[in-house]
């Protein structure tokens, strides 16, 4: 029995989820999202960290800078909750906001050297919480199963 069933077995009997439910990938992907994100969340509050400070940065650092919008596009983070997110980055001195020269009204958001630094360090913690995450998986099927997700992830994103 793998740990999987054995957690769904809580007393070595029969399982407590009906086979119907265990079935349906909607269900197994939405039950994983929910421990996945309890998973991370908590890991990630334990270095005063939240996701949305790491998506940002990890956009900032890999795509270089761009303005609030940009940044909400590329994150999949909420315009109006990007605000809030940018503004607990800035106060800890992880990015830094300049005025966009082409709009005044506008800035550009940029990481700073301490916000690479954070960024690396959550890199670390996040590693440690996937292994976690997929401990019953060998690595070549942690790389399928996050090829699998992606391709999935990618097709409904181009067709919704």
């Amino acid at each position: 029995m793998t740990r999987a069933e054995a957690a769904d077995r809580p007393d070595g009997g029969a399982p407590k989820t009906p086979d119907r439910l265990r079935r349906r990938a909607s269900r197994q992907l939405s039950q994983l999202t929910a421990r996945s994100d309890r998973l991370i969340n908590e890991g990630l509050a334990q270095v005063d960290a939240r996701k949305w400070h790491y998506a940002v940065l990890a956009s900032l650092q890999d795509f270089g800078p761009g303005s609030q919008a940009a940044l909400s596009g590329r994150t999949g983070i909420y315009r109006s909750d990007m605000v809030s997110v940018l503004n607990e980055l800035a106060e800890r001195d992880l990015v830094e906001r300049t005025p966009d020269p082409d709009d005044r009204r506008r800035n550009v958001i940029t990481i700073s050297a301490q916000g690479r630094r954070h960024l690396r360090r959550l890199d670390k913690v996040l590693d440690v919480l996937h292994d976690e995450l997929l401990a019953p998986l060998n690595p070549a099927e942690r790389d399928q199963f996050l090829e699998l997700l992606t391709r999935l992830l990618d097709h409904h994103t181009r067709t919704s």
